[in-house]
């Protein structure tokens, strides 16, 4: 019985530090912290390797790899730290025990944004992050990291404004870069009418969990990417609900609720 229960607590160790690791994966993942975190994995199974076989030399070394390459994650990579922390706060499972307040106040900055962008027929790629982190993208940009607020939103995408090419990141409340190249999607079967815009949108949706707001510079129109798709002709009103129903559902769910 004793090693029957042994062997359970073996597979749950295992099985809960996997689990540690692929949450600590996602949540980095997109950024340069991921890079480092595959080193440590391999140096890590390097060092196991080299115990089972008996390499007391070469598991030395490695030992004390591991515990140089902690401490370099934490000193180089503090904000990836500090957005995955983050994260498992907003996490639902932790919201369940933490009781964890949201603000929603971005969002109607963003939306006020979008209608003024519309009616001036001005142009504008909103991206929005979510669980998968996007810095590897923001630093292709430039950097702001600063209250989402609607006037410096409209500011950014009207021209002659330097920064109006390009995206804006926002990471909850704070609006992280602009001036930010995205992918273009490669689909073949997108619409010929999309153009470099949407399909900036469609793209980073296909390689990220984020949410795009697009403003169509031509038409005036609103659209929304998620996952590769594109809902188009939104007015502002379904915008801020879709928005408010995806980033922050408990929200949503108590304003249905009212």
């Amino acid at each position: 019985m004793n090693e029957l229960l042994f062997t359970v607590l073996n597979v749950l160790d295992i099985l809960v530090v996997a689990f540690i690791f692929y949450r600590l994966y996602i949540l980095v993942r997109g950024t340069r912290a991921a890079l480092m975190l595959n080193g440590f994995l391999v140096i890590l199974i390097a060092s196991l390797l080299a115990q089972w076989i008996g390499l007391t030399t070469l598991n030395w070394i490695l030992s004390n790899l591991r515990t140089v390459w902690v401490i370099a994650f934490i000193v180089l990579f503090q904000h990836e730290l500090r957005s995955a922390l983050a994260q498992l706060g907003r996490n639902r499972i932790v919201g369940l025990f933490l009781k964890v307040e949201k603000d929603v106040g971005y969002i109607q900055e963003i939306t006020r944004a979008v209608e003024g962008l519309a009616r001036s027929g001005l142009g504008a790629l909103i991206v929005l992050e979510r669980e998968m982190g996007l810095r590897n993208y923001a630093e292709n940009g430039v950097l702001v990291n600063a209250a989402v607020n609607a006037d410096l939103i409209e500011t950014i995408f009207t021209p002659p404004s330097p920064l109006h090419d390009g995206a804006v990141i926002v990471n909850e409340g704070t609006l992280v870069a602009a001036r930010v190249i995205l992918p273009l999607s490669q689909d073949p079967n997108l619409s010929r009418v999309l153009g470099t815009r949407h399909r900036a949108a469609i793209g980073i949706t296909e390689e990220t969990d984020a949410l795009v707001v697009v403003v169509s510079e031509e038409t005036r129109t609103i659209s929304l990417a998620e996952a590769g798709m594109l809902e188009r002709d939104l007015d502002v009103a379904g915008l801020r609900k879709m928005l408010i129903a995806k980033l922050q559902p408990e929200a949503s769910e108590r304003g249905a609720a009212a």
